[in-house]
């Protein structure tokens, strides 16, 4: 959306901003702020300074958000922003957050930089289409609204960087997600923890995992709710397999993008017990394997204990060619050591 401009708050403002700021995700990732959050409030947040801006329509006025910084060490400066519910996917934060850079870089500002939650995959979004680049994990930088703390993905701008969005490895799934008709593929939220905790702590599935599951299920759900992140900064896609027709929870599939600079990646599945042996597994690999290919990867790795046929099979029907036994790579119980029976697929070549 291009449409918006950024000017100084005024008092009629007041009942727009009060009302979006109690919208519940806003409430969600702005713990400082009061709740209920009252049109005083918002006079009050109007009174501390000329560092924040309304972010408005430009044709109508409508308040559509708010966007603003704070002065830190010499140079620097940290951004921050919210965007009202009605006025979200329109690339409202976006277009706020690049005409700041423009502001204040051509103030002196040298470097810009902004925090989001590891759960705020829209907010990361904005950052990187506002061309900001990831620095990494703060841990245990920012409070959480019941007095806890928690991790945050610090992103930085500095004078001088080329304009446009900043790269990503792994790109959203066009339309969100990617199916075959018979199976779709969907990132993994938070509100698959429940799925995904049933199935990992089964013995079969748990004894073949290399990073194993944690005991706690509010673990795996602050997992499943973190996978966003990760797929942002390009390190892994995961996502959950389910019936394209009845949308059953059938298992959980990744992309772990572990050798970018070679381009590439390695793929591992799970499914529950009532979802084999019907070709599911392999569809899933072969529809992300695909995608994979289709975002940059020329090399797709996979790999089993020698003694786990049924998944060798799920590899040979999406397509990877058996390379050979690597000894003792994969961990085994009680500090032992498992074969690996490695599979591969190469990108087809262009015709």
């Amino acid at each position: 959306m291009s449409g918006i401009s950024l000017r100084p708050w005024r008092a009629d403002d007041a009942d727009a901003v009060a009302e979006a700021c109690n919208d519940p995700l806003i409430q969600r990732y702005l713990p400082m702020l009061p709740s209920p959050y009252t049109r005083d409030d918002a006079l009050a947040f109007f009174e501390r300074g000329d560092r924040s801006r309304a972010v408005v329509d430009a044709a109508t006025g409508q308040v559509l958000g708010s966007i603003g910084y704070t002065p830190r060490k010499e140079g620097t400066a940290e951004a921050g922003y919210w965007v009202a519910p009605g006025a979200r996917r329109r690339r409202v934060a976006t277009t706020a957050l690049e005409l700041l850079s423009a502001e204040l870089f051509g103030d002196g500002t040298h470097r810009l930089y902004l925090t989001t939650a590891l759960t705020n995959g829209a907010s990361q979004r904005v950052a990187v289409a506002a061309g900001f680049t990831r620095e990494g994990v703060e841990r245990g930088a920012a409070r959480t609204r019941d007095g806890g703390w928690q991790d945050v993905v610090v992103w930085s701008r500095i004078a001088g960087d080329l304009a446009g969005p900043s790269r990503r490895l792994l790109p959203d799934f066009p339309g969100g997600e990617l199916t075959d008709g018979m199976i779709v593929l969907r990132p993994l939220t938070a509100e698959d923890g429940d799925d995904t905790y049933d199935m990992r702590i089964l013995p079969d599935v748990s004894a073949r995992s290399v990073v194993g599951t944690p005991a706690d299920p509010e673990l795996v759900r602050r997992q499943c709710a973190e996978s966003v992140s990760k797929w942002i900064a390009g390190q892994r896609a995961e996502c959950t397999i389910r019936r394209a027709d009845d949308n059953a929870y059938l298992g959980e599939i990744a992309l772990y993008y572990a050798e970018p600079a070679i381009q590439e990646a390695i793929i591992g599945y799970s499914l529950s017990p009532v979802a084999r042996g019907q070709g599911y597994a392999s569809r899933a690999a072969a529809l992300l394997t695909d995608w994979g290919f289709s975002v940059g990867v020329a090399r797709m790795i996979a790999g089993t204990a020698r003694d786990n046929i049924a998944s060798q099979r799920v590899l040979e029907r999406a397509g990877y060619t058996r390379e050979g036994i690597q000894p003792g790579k994969l961990p085994g119980p009680d500090g032992t050591r498992i074969d690996n029976v490695a599979f591969a697929k190469l990108r087809p070549a262009a015709t």
